[in-house]
C-alpha cells in the first residue's frame, strides 16, 4: 500500500495547484479582463468530483480514527468536518454563478467575485490547517488498520485528473498543468 500520508499530501499539492490557476482567472475577472470561465468551471468540477466525493470522505474516516486515538483533536477535527460541508456548499454556489456567466445572465461582477473568493479562502485555509495540524498527527497516531478503514471509505477509483488513467473530461486542464 502506498504511503497514505504522502498520498494525502500529494492530493493537497494538486488541489493547491488548481486553486492557483483558478485564482489567476479570478484576478483577470477582477481586473476587468475576460477570464476563461470554462477553465474555472473545469477546476471547480474536478475539486467537487474528486475532492468532495473521494478525498474528503477518506479524510472524514481518518478524522474519526484520529479522534479515537487523541480526544484533544475533537474540536479542530469538528471544524475541519464543518469546512468540508462549507467547501461543498461554496462550490455549489460558485458553479451556479459561473454557469450564469456562461449563460450571459445579468449578474453583478461582485457576486461572482464574492463566490470565488469565499471558495478560495475556505479551500486554502482548510488545506493549510490539515497540512500543519492534522497530517503530522495522523502520521504519528494512525495504524495500518486505520489506514485500511480510510482506504475503504470510498469506492476504489482513479483520480480523474492526476491519476494513472485520467479522464478525457479534464484533458485541457491536464495539458495546461503539464505546460507549467
Amino acid at each position: 500500500m502506498a504511503n497514505p500520508i504522502a498520498l494525502w499530501h500529494a492530493e493537497h499539492v494538486n488541489f493547491s495547484r488548481l486553486l492557483d490557476v483558478f485564482e489567476e482567472q479570478v484576478t483577470r475577472f477582477h481586473e476587468g479582463e475576460d477570464p476563461d470561465v470554462d477553465l474555472m468551471l473545469e477546476i471547480v468540477s474536478y475539486l467537487r468530483e474528486f475532492g468532495d466525493r473521494f478525498h474528503h470522505p477518506r479524510e472524514d474516516a481518518a478524522f474519526a480514527s484520529l479522534v479515537m486515538r487523541d480526544a484533544s483533536l475533537r474540536l479542530p477535527i469538528n471544524r475541519l468536518l464543518q469546512e468540508h460541508r462549507a467547501i461543498a456548499a461554496a462550490g455549489e454556489e460558485l458553479v451556479t454563478r459561473l454557469q450564469e456567466v456562461v449563460a450571459d445572465a445579468l449578474i453583478p461582477r461582485e457576486t461572482v467575485e464574492a463566490a470565488a473568493a469565499l471558495y478560495l479562502v475556505y479551500y486554502r485555509h482548510h488545506l493549510a490547517t490539515e497540512e500543519r495540524d492534522i497530517l503530522p498527527r495522523a502520521a504519528l497516531l494512525l495504524t495500518a488498520q486505520d489506514w485500511e478503514i480510510v482506504a475503504g471509505a470510498v469506492p476504489s477509483g482513479s483520480d480523474p485528473l492526476f491519476g494513472e488513467a485520467p479522464s478525457q473530461t479534464y484533458g485541457r486542464l491536464r495539458e495546461l498543468l503539464a505546460a507549467r
